[in-house]
């Protein structure tokens, strides 16, 4: 019989996906559950397996190209069931099969809406254009950069924010010129010229297309302010040597920081719920669970899967769920829905040796921790109202907020928080 490859849905808001790259070619044998391809969402780059064993017979989407989802992009024929030519020229001879034709949909909006175009709206572009106002007959006058033309969601935004610059605001008085208006000569942006042979130009993967955008996103959005304390986490790493080997053999993988800190924030995120919340407008949303984003670096780029639910896990399942995005997110396992939902951000940068760092807050979250490489380092303290001096593993804890409802004190408060749990956390059931 004759398998359809469907494009698959993957998260409850993504209605579309682009083909990255084809790991197979027609004619090519593939097993059940094989990597066929690679797709892209605007959230993560995606493997998709094999849905029967057989011989591609026919790809019908390129790399490169978007396609809606529940579409068919290839077809798998299993064994004695089709016609086709291999590379070779060889063939295998099975039943004719009449080739199904799918007829697109119309954009219909909210009222009924003369089917009178054969141009594909998927239902997210759809959405935005009820959301946005925007009638089939200025929809059909939108280059589209899909297939054969085809509008995409990317398209119609774009379309959109060009329409709102053009827009002119005139004011409801006629401003009073007390000095001539001095035009400035137009500047034209100097292309730069680098030496033939010398340069080597790299593409954006779609990960980091879409990491980029978000990170400016998110720097227009808020206002930034970060502030930075000293842990001391000395009785951490001493618990981490002791019981490292014990916990690998119960568990299967290492004993890092990553949980403790995990655990910390979440217990001061009860406290301060106001950093675990976001803006809508002039609203706050705070939330009523937690979260918690986990910044992982691959091969492909930075990702921030998320730990859900949080709040509701003690330091060992927190310790698994992080332990399972993280491989997850290095072996390209995860789905949008992993990447979703996060209401907290944690970034450990102190893995690559760095020891203070202002990481960019991931919106629409309110604010983000980073996390600084633990070191030895001479510290004053204090026993018995005399000061000594001890040697101390001492790591620099930043939260980058949103100062638009974070103030430093409350920012500041929040973060000594993390650092009291930290510098007196309560070992009972880690091992």
């Amino acid at each position: 019989m004759r398998v359809e490859v469907i494009m698959p849905k993957m998260g409850e808001s993504l209605q579309e996906g682009t083909i990255l790259k084809w790991h197979k070619k027609p004619g090519d044998k593939v097993q059940k559950d094989e990597i066929l391809l690679e797709i892209s969402t605007d959230k993560v780059d995606t493997e998709i397996p094999s849905p029967a064993s057989g011989i591609l017979a026919e790809i019908l989407y390129k790399e490169n190209e978007t396609v809606a989802v529940g579409t068919i992009i290839a077809y798998i024929e299993t064994e004695g069931s089709a016609v086709f030519e291999t590379g070779e020229g060889k063939g295998v001879e099975t039943k004719a099969e009449e080739k199904v034709v799918f007829e697109e949909k119309p954009y219909t909006g909210v009222e009924e809406i003369p089917a009178r175009t054969k141009r594909f709206y998927s239902p997210v572009v759809r959405e935005i254009a009820k959301r946005e106002g925007i009638s089939i007959e200025e929809l059909e006058k939108i280059p589209g950069t899909g297939h054969g033309g085809r509008l995409t969601k990317n398209d119609l935004l774009n379309y959109i924010e060009m329409k709102k610059r053009k827009v002119e605001v005139k004011p409801k008085f006629e401003p009073v010129k007390e000095i001539e208006e001095v035009k400035l000569p137009e500047v034209k942006p100097v292309e730069e010229v680098y030496p033939e042979g010398k340069v080597e130009v790299i593409e954006m993967s779609h990960v980091v297309k879409a990491m980029a955008e978000h990170m400016v996103r998110s720097v227009r959005t808020s206002p930034h302010v970060s502030a930075i304390s000293e842990c001391d986490m000395t009785q951490i790493i001493s618990f981490i040597e002791r019981n490292a080997d014990e916990f690998q053999k119960r568990e299967g993988f290492k004993l890092t920081l990553t949980p403790f800190i995990a655990d910390a924030v979440v217990k001061s995120l009860k406290e301060f719920p106001l950093i675990n919340s976001s803006v809508q407008g002039d609203k706050i949303i705070v939330k009523k669970y937690i979260n918690l984003g986990i910044a992982v670096a691959t091969d492909y780029g930075l990702i921030v899967p998320v730990v859900k639910n949080a709040d509701e896990k003690n330091f060992i399942g927190l310790a698994r769920a992080i332990n399972d995005i993280v491989m997850r997110a290095r072996n390209k396992k995860l789905t949008p829905d992993d990447i979703q939902g996060g209401t907290f951000s944690i970034t450990n940068y102190g893995v690559f040796g760095n020891i203070i760092g202002t990481p960019i807050i991931n919106q629409p979250q309110v604010a983000i921790l980073g996390v600084g490489a633990v070191k030895k380092r001479p510290v004053v303290l204090t026993k018995n109202g005399e000061d000594f001096i001890a040697i101390r593993s001492i790591a620099f804890l930043t939260l980058s907020f949103d100062h638009r409802i974070i103030d430093g004190a409350l920012g500041g408060r929040f973060l000594e928080r993390v650092v009291y749990y930290l510098e007196n956390f309560d070992f009972k059931g880690v091992i």
